[in-house]
Order: C-alpha cells, then sequence, then structure tokens
C-alpha cells in the first residue's frame, strides 16, 4: 500500500464533531479502497495556559483510529487572535519529529496539506524537514474556499502560499473558479487539478415519505406546518455567510419559516435581527444538528437560502440539490459550476430584496425535485477517492 500523510488543521473530533467532517468523509473513502494508507495529523492549536474552551482540547487523545484512518493530534502553540503569522511554521516545528517517526515506521509517499493556509506552508516546512531539504517527496496542497479569498488577502498569508505552491509538486481547487483566482495570485496553473467535493448518496437523497415535516417539527421544537414556505440555510453563523440577509428577506416572504442550521458568533445578532424585524417567530435557531437529521431538514425545505460573500464550492449547495432541493445563493466561487439552471435553483445579488425575489421565483415555480436530485449525481466519496487517489498517483509518478 502507498502511504500519505495528511495534514489537517480543521478536523472533526469528540470536542468538534462537525468542524471539517467533509475532509474525514474524502479521506475515509480514499483509505476504504485499500490502495492507500491514510495517516491523518491534525495540530491542535492551544495558547500557553490551555483554559476555558481550550481545555477540552487539551485533553483529546494524541492518537486514534478512526473510520480507517490514523489520527495523530499534535499540540502547537498558538497565539489567540493575533498569531496567524506564525502558526504555519508553529504546526511544522510541533509534526515534524512525529512526521519523521511515521516516516522511519512506514515511508510515507506523498504529503499532502487539505487546506491551502496554514496548512500548505506548514506541509511544505515539513516536506522540506523530511527529506533534508533535497526534495523528492511530492507535496500536494488543497484549496477550498476562504483559505484562497481570505488569507490571499493578508500579504504575508498569501507570501507563505506562494511559496508553498512553488515547493508542491501539485495543486488541487473545489471549483474552477478558485483554480483561477490561486492562478490570479501567481500559482503555476498546470499545476492546479480541479477536485470536487463528494456526498454520501446514501444519505442525501430526496426523501418524501409524508409527516416529514410533522416528524421535524417535534424534533426541533419548531412549527413547519406544510402549506407555508420552508427555507433552510446551512453555514456557520458569521456574517459572511449571510444570514441576517435571509432573515431580512422574509419579510417579503409570506409565512415563511427559515431553519438556521449551524453555530457561530453572529448568533447573538441574528436572533437580535429577527425580534427587531417581526419575523422572531419564523426563525428557528437549530445549532449543530445530527448529521442524520440534516437530510431531513433539506429534504423537508422548499428552497435552500445562502446569501453567502464568497466560497470554493459549498457542500451545502450539493447536498441540497441531491435532496431535490434547489438553491438560493450568490454568484461566488464555484456556485455557477453547479446553479447553472433554473431547475438548481437562482444566483441573486447579495441583498434582502434580490434574495426574496430569487427564493419567491423558485416557490411560484418549483421544479421537479428528482430532477434537481439527477443534478448532483457526479458527486460522490467514492468518486472524490477515486479521483484524489489517482492525482496521488500522478504525484508520485512525476516527482
Amino acid at each position: 500500500m502507498k502511504h500519505v500523510l495528511a495534514l489537517s488543521t480543521l478536523y472533526p473530533n469528540a470536542v468538534n464533531p462537525r468542524f471539517g467532517t467533509f475532509v474525514a468523509r474524502s479521506l475515509e473513502a480514499l483509505a476504504k479502497r485499500g490502495d492507500w494508507r491514510v495517516t491523518l495529523v491534525n495540530p491542535i492549536g492551544l495558547p500557553p495556559l490551555a483554559l476555558g474552551r481550550y481545555r477540552p482540547l487539551a485533553e483529546l487523545a494524541p492518537i486514534g483510529v478512526e473510520n480507517g484512518v490514523t489520527v495523530h493530534r499534535p499540540h502547537f502553540t498558538l497565539i489567540p487572535r493575533i498569531g496567524a503569522r506564525r502558526n504555519a511554521a508553529a504546526i511544522a516545528r510541533a509534526v515534524l519529529p512525529l512526521a519523521r517517526h511515521i516516516h522511519a515506521e512506514t515511508p510515507i509517499d506523498v504529503i499532502d496539506a487539505q487546506f491551502f493556509f496554514p496548512d500548505g506552508p506548514a506541509a511544505a516546512l515539513i516536506a522540506r524537514g523530511l527529506t533534508g531539504g533535497t526534495g523528492g517527496l511530492p507535496l500536494s496542497i488543497k484549496a477550498r474556499g476562504s483559505d484562497i479569498t481570505f488569507w490571499g488577502e493578508q500579504s504575508f498569508a498569501r507570501q507563505q502560499m506562494l511559496d508553498a505552491a512553488r515547493a508542491a509538486t501539485g495543486l488541487l481547487a473545489v471549483s474552477r473558479d478558485l483554480a483561477s483566482q490561486m492562478a490570479a495570485m501567481g500559482m503555476d496553473e498546470g499545476k492546479i487539478t480541479l477536485h470536487y467535493t463528494g456526498l454520501d448518496r446514501d444519505r442525501f437523497r430526496p426523501l418524501g415519505h409524508t409527516q416529514l415535516r410533522s416528524q421535524l417539527s417535534r424534533e426541533l421544537g419548531f412549527a413547519m406546518p406544510d402549506n407555508a414556505p420552508l427555507l433552510a440555510c446551512v453555514g456557520a453563523l458569521i456574517e459572511r455567510k449571510g444570514q441576517a440577509i435571509a432573515i431580512a428577506a422574509l419579510q417579503t416572504i409570506p409565512g415563511a419559516r427559515l431553519v438556521l442550521i449551524g453555530k457561530g458568533a453572529d448568533e447573538a445578532r441574528l436572533r437580535a435581527l429577527a425580534v427587531n424585524l417581526g419575523v422572531a417567530d419564523r426563525v428557528h435557531f437549530a445549532g449543530s444538528i445530527d448529521h442524520d437529521l440534516m437530510p431531513l431538514i433539506l429534504s423537508a425545505a422548499d428552497v435552500m437560502v445562502l446569501p453567502t460573500v464568497s466560497e470554493g464550492l459549498a457542500n451545502a449547495w450539493v447536498e441540497a440539490l441531491a435532496c431535490g432541493t434547489p438553491v438560493v445563493t450568490c454568484d461566488v466561487g464555484g456556485a455557477r459550476e453547479l446553479i447553472a439552471s433554473d431547475t438548481a435553483g437562482r444566483l441573486t445579488a447579495r441583498t434582502p430584496q434580490a434574495v426574496a425575489e430569487g427564493i419567491n421565483a423558485v416557490l411560484n415555480n418549483p421544479p421537479p425535485r428528482e430532477a434537481v436530485a439527477a443534478l448532483a449525481e457526479a458527486f460522490s466519496w467514492e468518486a472524490n477517492a477515486a479521483a484524489l487517489a489517482a492525482h496521488y498517483d500522478r504525484l508520485i509518478a512525476t516527482a
């Protein structure tokens, strides 16, 4: 078996079980193939005094086998809010001794970073450290969205990412739009391969059984009558995801209910906004839900709305389409690669009025759910893993 050492600062654990689930599903699918041994390093950043919310993170098991993937969780020193400039170097210092031990026991064929920042620069330092600076160990770095659109605007991070891209054997992007942004930053376009997200096709599919909304109403404690439009919004409760715009749009969508799935720093502000706009009784904050509930909510919804300011290619878009639910979102990232017809939904400007118009257009002419679901047929974790394995094989062949 070939051996990949993957680095991911975002990965599910007992404290944050919803963090980076898409990374876990991809690597688990790769391990399940049987031709790649997958070792995952999930560096845990802790301040010098690991108190408060950091204490449970400090107590996570340092190693375990999770769904066929060996997971290591070494600690690195994190300086909250101001330490981003040094995080890549701190991660590399913490991980390199572990990587050397792993490499000595089971030689590594590919080093892989699952995000471009800080994972990419850290992985480049680790790859250099494992080979004594002589090269020869293939390095892959994946871009997912905000690691390019946000960190690429920070001069120190941009330079670290460009240096890592030059050191990499190959690069991955989750959408064609993101690949174009990477090339515009100065990365070698010839190194970039498109790698779409995956999908659990057994879970995310149209669920048309009767009483679905009644079941969910009891489960969530929120009335979702069959005769009222139901909107779902999936994403962390942070400004750039646009939940405030979705809440404001309710004012011109008569009777509609909105379920916000996710948690984040913006929750208090969003709750206050719903009260101030007089729609608090039509907005439900579901928080981080059990993954088995997600396809039920998406199948019950008439529209998945996400007025986001930036994305690579949002997993929530793909999951909604697979459940037969049209998407109303903004023309950002890879949205045009999915929302390419009225069957898939609408692309709108990032204003309450435009979002409401897009939602009402879908509600007034709803496409057949099976036709919507068919748009996601190409997505699966098996296809994602096969493409990832082929990418790694190319890197080995050209190293």
